[in-house]
This record gives C-alpha cells, sequence and structure tokens, in this order.
C-alpha cells in the first residue's frame, strides 16, 4: 500500500506530524552509544588535568611558547586547550557516530521500512533524523569545553586567557571568544556530518557509514599537509579547521574563519542534497 492511498484511506492523517523530533530525540539520547560518547567527552578534561599534575606544568618546546603551554595559566587557558587537541580528530567521531548511525542502524535493525509504511514521507523522516543528529553533534562539541572550562577553574582559578604570543583576554572576553570557537569548531564539522549522513543513506551497515566519514576526514587532513599541493589546499576543509586560533588574539583576525566557513558549509549542502535526492529513490527493503 503506497503513501497516497493510506493517506487517502486514513482520517486525521498529517504527513507533518509523523516522527516528531521530540520522539526521534528521545529515542536518540537513550542509546548507549550516545551516553557513552558523553562520558568520554566528559572525561577527557580529567584525563588532562590528571596528567598535567602527574607530569608538571607543560613548558615551551626550543623556546616557541604554544596553546598547550599555557595550558595550566586559568581555566580559561585549559579550555581552549581542551579544544585545541581534540577538535582534529576526537570531535570529529561523535559527529560522525550521530549523523552516520542515524538512518544506517534503522536499516540494520530491519524497521526503516516499517518507518516508512507507518506512513513516514522520506524527507520527513531525513529532516528529522538529520535535525537530531546534528543536535547532538552540537551539545557534543559544547559539552567538552564546557566541562573543561569548570575543571579548569577548579584547578588552576578564574582568570584571564594569556595569549602564547603575549598579550592576556579578559575572563570575559576569552568567554566569549570560546563561543565563537565553539560554534566554527560546529560549522567546520559540518563537511563530517554530511560525508556520514550521505553514506548513511546508502549503507544497511552503521560502522561503515561512521567509519567511511572518518577515514575520509583523516584522507583530508593529510592531503592538507602535502605542502605540494599549494593554494589547492584552500579548497580542502581541514585547512581551515584550526582558523579559530585567529580569534583568540587581542586583535582577532576573520578571514580565515569566514574562508573555512564558507567551505564546510558548501560541501555539506552538496553532501545533504545528494543524500536527500538518493534516498527519495531507493529501494528500501530492511
Amino acid at each position: 500500500m503506497t503513501t497516497s492511498t493510506v493517506t487517502e484511506l486514513a482520517d486525521g492523517y498529517r504527513p507533518n506530524r509523523t516522527l516528531p523530533l521530540r520522539v526521534e530525540l528521545a529515542r536518540q539520547i537513550k542509546r548507549r552509544r550516545t551516553l557513552a560518547m558523553a562520558a568520554v567527552l566528559a572525561l577527557l578534561p580529567f584525563v588532562l588535568a590528571i596528567a598535567f599534575a602527574i607530569g608538571g606544568d607543560p613548558s615551551s618546546r626550543s623556546g616557541r611558547v604554544t596553546l598547550m603551554d599555557t595550558a595550566t595559566a586559568s581555566g580559561a587557558n585549559f579550555a581552549a586547550t581542551c579544544l585545541f587537541v581534540s577538535a582534529g580528530f576526537l570531535l570529529v567521531i561523535p559527529v560522525a557516530l550521530f549523523c552516520g548511525d542515524t538512518v544506517a542502524s534503522e536499516a540494520g535493525w530491519s524497521s526503516l521500512r516499517y518507518l516508512l509504511a507507518a506512513p513516514v514521507p522520506r524527507a520527513r523522516l531525513l529532516r528529522s533524523k538529520l535535525t537530531v543528529a546534528l543536535g547532538l553533534s552540537l551539545a557534543a562539541i559544547v559539552l567538552l569545553p564546557v566541562v573543561a572550562l569548570a575543571v579548569g577553574t577548579a584547578a588552576y582559578g578564574w582568570g584571564p586567557l594569556e595569549i602564547p604570543t603575549g598579550g592576556a583576554l579578559s575572563a570575559g572576553a576569552a568567554t566569549q571568544r570560546l563561543l565563537v570557537v565553539i560554534a566554527y569548531v560546529f560549522l567546520s564539522q559540518l563537511v563530517t556530518a554530511g560525508l556520514a549522513f550521505w553514506l548513511s543513506t546508502k549503507t544497511d551497515n552503521p560502522l561503515g557509514a561512521v567509519g567511511g566519514a572518518v577515514f575520509l576526514t583523516i584522507v583530508g587532513n593529510v592531503l592538507d599537509a602535502v605542502t605540494a599541493l599549494g593554494h589547492w589546499r584552500d579548497f580542502l576543509p581541514a585547512h581551515w579547521q584550526f582558523a579559530w586560533a585567529d580569534v583568540i588574539q587581542p586583535q582577532p583576525e576573520w578571514s580565515g574563519m569566514i574562508q573555512g566557513t564558507s567551505v564546510s558549509v558548501a560541501y555539506a549542502l552538496v553532501l545533504f542534497a545528494l543524500a536527500f535526492r538518493g534516498f527519495s529513490r531507493k529501494d528500501v527493503v530492511s
């Protein structure tokens, strides 16, 4: 029985009321992988704080001071350091997990066809799942620096953010800049989200979708390290992933973040469009 037939037979059927966001959100939050990922991200600041306590305060190497060397200067420095060490890879994992697992897991459980037979329109199903996946990804990216700021403040005190190149930002200004950094990190991860979501609509294997997105993200990082590519690297999202460091300066520089956001959003929109287009024509048998 097709969706149009059911619509004609079922009184009160409203396509825009199927699979509400609150239902999908509750389903995803209760899953073990969501709870496990939240625990890992919340524990990372404690692990770093313990490492600093055991190994002592970080010191500069070869006379060059980096953000890592100022990690114990204040809670703001510690939060910025946690973002610095995790943005390149660790934060890729929850984004790939939430966006790559969402549709493929339903197919793997053989429940996807029953959702569509409910009937939930395909476009609405994808919108609901993508919205919740992006929301959980943002929550994961926010969770890490929030816990890090609390842990860092308890361990090293509330104070200005010391800039490795010299100078400092007041605690209030540092908090505002960290909010900007969090927003940019989320936008830069949209490429991974797009890859994972597109692959999730192509396979019934959640691990394949998640692993594929992580692998392609790593490939992008490797290509960005190939200096022989020259200006071609400007088209790689990985090239701009640490552009947020320009904001943690007395006089912030926005050009890198603007270019990085443009590249990431452009790639993500294409990948999301491919996911919706391919899924609308897909023969769902699981």
